[in-house]
């Protein structure tokens, strides 16, 4: 009998401290996340790697394919400074969700560039989350 009224001040407990889901991602969210890829690929198409940066906490890790991660905001300005110019780069969201303060937001990116040495712009594709 005692374990069954633990249980019971257990579960008026929770709901009396409001123990709910986070409530999911609103219009704003979206339109604010969608907002955030665009400047993304707008400063990657003008080579402005402190706006790139920016777009990642200082605390981020980018993790390039082929590559080592980059460890914080400075390290990752750095690696697209000297990164070729993009003369075409485009995101394409598939999903975007999330609860409360957290989300996700993962799609496929294509990008062209020009390398020195090449004759022909190298292509590229890709995914991110």
């Amino acid at each position: 009998m005692r374990i069954k009224a633990l249980l019971a001040a257990a579960a008026v407990t929770l709901l009396v401290t409001g123990c709910y889901p986070a409530a999911p991602l609103t219009d704003e969210d979206l339109a604010a996340i969608t907002a955030l890829g665009q400047a993304y690929n707008e400063a990657v198409l003008a080579g402005d790697a402190a706006v790139i940066a920016a777009v990642y906490t200082e605390d981020a890790t980018e993790m390039p394919p082929h590559m080592v991660a980059r460890q914080g905001r400075a390290a990752i300005q750095e690696a697209y400074e000297a990164m070729p110019l993009m003369t075409a780069f485009t995101l394409t969201s598939s999903e975007t969700e999330g609860f409360g303060d957290l989300a996700y937001d993962m799609g496929t990116w294509t990008a062209t560039m020009e390398m020195e040495g090449m004759e022909e712009p190298l292509q590229d594709v890709g995914k991110y989350m």
